[in-house]
């Protein structure tokens, strides 16, 4: 059995921002990140990481599922890994290193990982060609180690993967759309927009421009659609906001569909409420939500209502100024200051 001990505290003085070399990020995954899930392939699962104590939380943070580890100073290491190592061959770390392909190549400074980065690039998006994913421009495209992306998923050029994102099968992902952080399921398209910590379902069609904010859940088969904003926020099955529309911490129903120029009226300069909107509701273009507010099951609100009392189930709610017309009173304005038709 080995144990690995990686010692973080001689590299500092070679970073821009005075973090360990192996706290660096290649395509957006730290370095050590990198190196504990290569080891962690070949079967080792004891690490004892050496670094200054404001980098431990950082450093616990790469450390891989399953893995027997622990971060320390010098002085911790000393007294412990005698205890902590019993029985292994102990394996020292003491420069920075990056895994490209079946080796582990040593770097000394930024510079020289962001020429690495180039290779592992490439490894990645080759491994995920090697398990059924179309990536149709593998130039344009970055994916984060930690990205899991299922066989028949198409990825269109610009695209950015980053941290524990997880895609279903037979997606299309692109183009220019970062994902961070998502669950996207089966048989989704995510088109030139942005979502982040969020869950979607199977048959999302999102985009283009929208933008999912963090702690969302996204039903299936919804749509969110142009220049679309959502966050904090639950959506059920079938739930449409196809343009221009913001819902934010929110409780939204099955079967919903939201007019063009809907927004959650969310915050009051002081606090956040929440919008609770029951299955089968159906809001009119240009309606605002003032929450706290709850609209019942199968209501129906106007165009143009702005909404500040629960509304009851299968109700119409409609909240506007009456329409009036006046007739001449265009042309009679005209005449007043000598304009012509």
């Amino acid at each position: 059995m080995k144990c690995v001990v990686i010692f973080m505290t001689d590299d500092v003085a070679q970073t821009y921002d005075g973090k360990p070399l192996m706290l660096q990020e290649a395509l957006f995954c730290p370095v050590l990140n990198w190196c504990m899930r290569a080891w962690t392939e070949k079967g080792i699962r004891r690490f004892f990481v050496v670094c200054a104590p404001e980098y431990h939380e950082e450093v616990t943070a790469c450390f891989p599922e399953g893995a027997v580890a622990v971060v320390g100073t010098e002085e911790d290491y000393h007294r412990d890994i005698g205890e902590f190592a019993k029985g292994c061959w102990i394996e020292e770390i003491h420069e920075a290193m990056l895994p490209v392909g079946s080796m582990m190549l040593s770097f000394r400074t930024v510079p020289e990982l962001i020429r690495l980065q180039q290779a592992v690039k490439e490894d990645i998006v080759t491994y995920h060609q090697n398990t059924g994913v179309n990536v149709l421009a593998p130039d344009n495209t970055y994916i984060d180690p930690r990205v899991s992306i299922g066989a028949g998923t198409l990825i269109l050029p610009g695209t950015i993967l980053r941290g524990n994102t997880i895609i279903g099968d037979n997606c299309e992902i692109g183009p220019n759309t970062v994902l961070e952080d998502c669950v996207v399921g089966d048989g989704s398209v995510v088109n030139a927009s942005q979502a982040y910590d969020s869950v979607l379902g199977r048959d999302v069609h999102v985009g283009p421009y929208a933008h999912i904010r963090p702690k969302c859940q996204i039903g299936d088969g919804c749509k969110v659609g142009a220049f679309v904003e959502v966050k904090n926020a639950v959506f059920g099955e079938n739930t449409k906001m196809s343009h221009l529309t913001y819902v934010g911490d929110a409780d939204v129903g099955s079967r919903v569909n939201f007019g063009c120029g809907t927004i959650t009226s969310n915050y009051d300069g002081f606090r956040k409420h929440r919008t609770v909107i029951g299955d089968d509701v159906f809001v009119g273009c240009n309606t605002n939500l003032v929450p706290p507010v709850t609209v019942g099951d199968g209501a129906y609100i106007a165009a143009g209502t702005t909404v500040t009392k629960d509304v009851e189930a299968d109700s119409l709610a409609i909240g506007r100024v009456r329409q009036e017309v006046k007739p001449g009173w265009a042309k009679t304005r005209r005449e007043i200051f000598g304009k012509k038709k």
